[in-house]
């Protein structure tokens, strides 16, 4: 199924790249059978809510002592929290350090490897295993998920492996986004992408 400029641009008409979008989706989409009206609209509802309408590709983590605590209560407490605060690097070395196959705060993993692409692939591990699937280097995965295509490429791979074309076809935005999220974060706005996009494109 072709996605258009003129598709793409009614479904984000803040994005100012609607016809490299629109490409690139038209070239990967296929390779992960995102390819009928519902997988679709649920893979641009999600990823447009994820990336503020295919703007953002790259984890900021500029939090403030309050946006420290109030996200990761487990991470912080009050007097760490002033110590993080407004430093990304810092906060991604502490937050993402030991887990999702990264090493301990001291070795920089969490910022290098913090959330990229349109459903923020995040994480070592996740990391080299989605080299592994497209056949790149892990040295080139950095440089490749920071393009437009590998944006994209990642954020169907993650959609992939976590099965979500099979929910995408009932329909379930609640179910989708709790795949995605691991809550129900943003699921007004998510519903509501999903319900316009979805009228775009069941009207070909």
């Amino acid at each position: 199924m072709v996605i258009t400029t003129e598709q793409f641009k009614k479904c984000f008409p803040a994005n100012k790249e609607a016809e490299t979008w629109s490409m690139n989706l038209c070239n990967i989409l296929p390779r992960y059978e995102i390819t009928t009206p519902l997988r679709i609209a649920a893979f641009l509802a999600q990823c447009g809510h994820e990336s503020n309408g295919f703007i953002i590709l790259r984890e900021n983590l500029n939090y403030s002592a309050i946006g420290l605590l109030a996200t990761w209560p487990n991470r912080f407490t009050p007097g760490i929290a002033n110590l993080y605060a407004k430093m990304p690097i810092k906060i991604a070395n502490r937050v993402y350090a030991d887990r999702m196959g990264n090493g301990p705060e001291g070795s920089g993993d969490g910022w290098k490897y913090r959330g990229r692409g349109l459903i923020q692939l995040t994480g070592k591990r996740n990391y080299l295993e989605f080299a592994k699937a497209i056949g790149l280097r892990f040295e080139e995965i950095i440089p490749y998920m920071e393009t437009k295509a590998g944006a994209l490429e990642s954020a169907c791979w993650y959609w992939t492996v976590n099965k979500l074309n099979a929910i995408a076809d009932t329909g379930d935005v609640r179910k989708m986004t709790k795949a995605i999220n691991g809550g129900l974060n943003g699921i007004e706005d998510r519903q509501a992408k999903y319900n316009q996009i979805k009228s775009i494109f069941e009207a070909v």
